[in-house]
């Protein structure tokens, strides 16, 4: 079955959302939202939620997921201030954990930080199923850019998050903590056996050099083809080599800070203090 697909691109981060809705149902999942953030100020907005929120309730959808491809290095989850609004449980894939463990570290987050994955309602796994209405939703397990990040394969589209970019930019980097070029090179290889017919919605586009338009719809056929990292056989040596040494030239995403402490509570800021303010907390060389 075919979902109906919407993208909402966000600028500010070069994030893409989407809402994957069943034609018949009229249930919906939203898949990878963005909270606005000014980092200089601290302050956070809701316009790019907002414009999610508008379209659901204007098409009187009814919101049963909020899924997560990963903890986003890049940009904040709007997933809480989502489920609010419109409902919906919070998905992510069971390596949370690995992520919360990690970084709970990074940020001397102490025992009151639970590592368990307890902040979100459902902790997916390889081949774990669920429902969009009548859509039957499957996950791969995708790691190599993190170590939780998931694919969701929903009826004939597949939303990939950071694994893939479009075709002429490539693939995402894999030298974070938890990641790996040579286990992110098999995730691809797991996602481009999917039929070439499959819609892939890439999480991110930043206009590859040449083109003047934002674009996140491709297809596996045109990845394997075309894709200037993996395409066209490319082995898992050239791939590694490659992304390595690009990785190695690359700046840490603006975001990354906030991002990550939000993210791996599932779109939570951190508990306030005793007067019931909330602090983001920057590590000095640790990342």
């Amino acid at each position: 079955m075919q979902p109906d697909v919407e993208a909402f691109f966000d600028e500010a981060t070069f994030t893409v959302s989407f809402v994957v809705t069943d034609p018949e149902s009229r249930k919906c999942a939203i898949v990878d939202s963005v909270l606005d953030f000014d980092y200089s100020s601290g302050r956070t907005g809701t316009k790019s939620a907002d414009a999610i929120v508008a379209y659901v309730q204007e098409r009187g959808l009814e919101t049963v997921w909020l899924l997560e491809t990963h903890v986003h290095a890049d940009h904040l989850s709007a997933a809480p201030y989502l489920q609010e609004r419109l409902g919906g449980r919070i998905g992510i894939g069971e390596k949370i954990t690995v992520v919360q463990d990690t970084f709970g570290k990074v940020f001397n987050e102490g025992t009151r930080f639970q590592r368990d994955g307890s902040q979100f309602d459902r902790l997916f796994k390889e081949g774990d199923l669920f429902e969009i209405g009548a859509l039957q939703g499957r996950v791969l397990h995708t790691p190599g850019h993190t170590p939780a990040c998931l694919t969701y394969v929903i009826g004939d589209a597949a939303f990939v998050g950071d694994t893939l970019f479009m075709p002429d930019f490539g693939t995402a980097r894999a030298d974070f903590p938890g990641g790996s070029a040579e286990t992110l090179y098999a995730s691809i290889q797991k996602i481009l056996a999917l039929p070439d017919e499959t819609r892939i919605f890439v999480g991110h586009d930043y206009k590859a050099p040449g083109r003047d338009q934002y674009a996140w719809e491709t297809t596996v056929a045109e990845q394997k083809a075309l894709n200037v990292h993996v395409g066209g056989g490319a082995t898992a040596e050239d791939f590694v080599r490659m992304r390595e040494a690009r990785d190695a030239t690359l700046d840490m995403p603006k975001l990354i800070i906030p991002s990550i402490q939000v993210n791996m509570r599932a779109g939570q800021m951190p508990e306030p203090d005793e007067s019931g303010k909330r602090f983001l907390k920057v590590p000095v060389n640790e990342l």
